[in-house]
């Protein structure tokens, strides 16, 4: 089940604007189409759906469902816009990839999951994994479209989970993680901290798999010489492990304050170039 709070909403914003004399360009500002999707017992997930720019290509075109990192909670607002976690490197990506001709899906918190931990320990759960496969299943209805699914930080762990749980129209066609968290904090005050991707069962994941490290990532959750430990496991018809350099570093040692948007845990200054790799791949190429 769906609740659209955008379409006939936005029109009716145009027509406020227009009554009020405010700048129909401000009045259009809408970072997606808002929706709320019914997800598990009696809980609401909303989304932002963003569609490829005019001037994007017509061919190769797909949806990209994106997962943040952190506590995983936007706070998306009617106008399909983050009010929190603006600085994570795939809320920061979508226009890019809307340019190239994607369509973008941001999956907020479920509405049982919006506290101080957000997220938190449910990134495993089975519960979770089918509600990411409701997003999924209600953008193939939707477009149409080959769909795939990337997750970053400790979004990599949603997304791992869901890609080695879900099946048929619910199940990505595809998955991309990006400074996927791979170390974990075993016996610290929260339990959930020691969860990693490879808690998922990842070697029932058999589509193609993409995983990007950076080699000046000093979150101490995200060290990049593990990442190639995913694919090494996962059992994808096409799989890749990239290490990117460059960027503007990271000072000082590893620590969980290195885990921020923007750094080169987030890729910062390279976000066109590593989205252009996922792109490259997600279309059937190398990275």
């Amino acid at each position: 089940m769906v609740h659209r709070k955008t379409g006939r909403a936005i029109s009716a914003l145009l027509l406020l604007a227009c009554v009020n004399g405010i700048d129909s360009a401000d009045a259009q500002a809408a970072c997606g189409e808002a929706v709320t999707l019914k997800t598990h017992g009696k809980t609401s997930t909303p989304i932002s759906i963003a569609m490829p720019a005019a001037t994007a290509p017509q061919e190769g075109r797909m949806v990209l469902v994106l997962l943040p990192g952190g506590p995983g909670y936007m706070a998306l607002d009617a106008k399909g816009c983050a009010r929190k976690l603006q600085g994570n490197s795939l809320v920061r990506s979508t226009k890019i990839f809307n340019a190239a001709g994607f369509v973008t899906v941001l999956v907020d918190a479920p509405s049982d999951h919006r506290g101080e931990d957000g997220l938190g320990g449910f990134r495993l759960s089975a519960q979770h994994a089918e509600d990411i496969g409701t997003v999924i299943a209600e953008m193939r209805t939707r477009t149409r479209l080959p769909v795939w699914l990337i997750g970053t930080s400790r979004g990599a762990i949603s997304a791992a989970n869901a890609a080695s749980r879900l099946s048929g129209p619910a199940a990505p066609d595809g998955l991309v993680l990006t400074s996927a968290v791979t170390s974990g904090k075993v016996g610290g005050r929260k339990a959930w901290v020691a969860q990693t991707v490879m808690g998922a069962k990842l070697e029932n994941i058999k589509m193609p798999v993409l995983v990007v490290a950076h080699a000046a990532d000093k979150c101490i959750r995200t060290p990049p010489n593990l990442a190639a430990r995913i694919t090494a496991r996962t059992n994808g018809d096409r799989e890749q492990t990239i290490v990117i350099t460059g960027g503007p570093g990271s000072r000082g040692g590893s620590s969980v304050e290195a885990c921020q948007g923007r750094s080169p845990h987030g890729f910062i200054d390279q976000e066109a170039d590593v989205a252009a790799g996922i792109i490259r791949f997600v279309r059937g190429g190398t990275y």
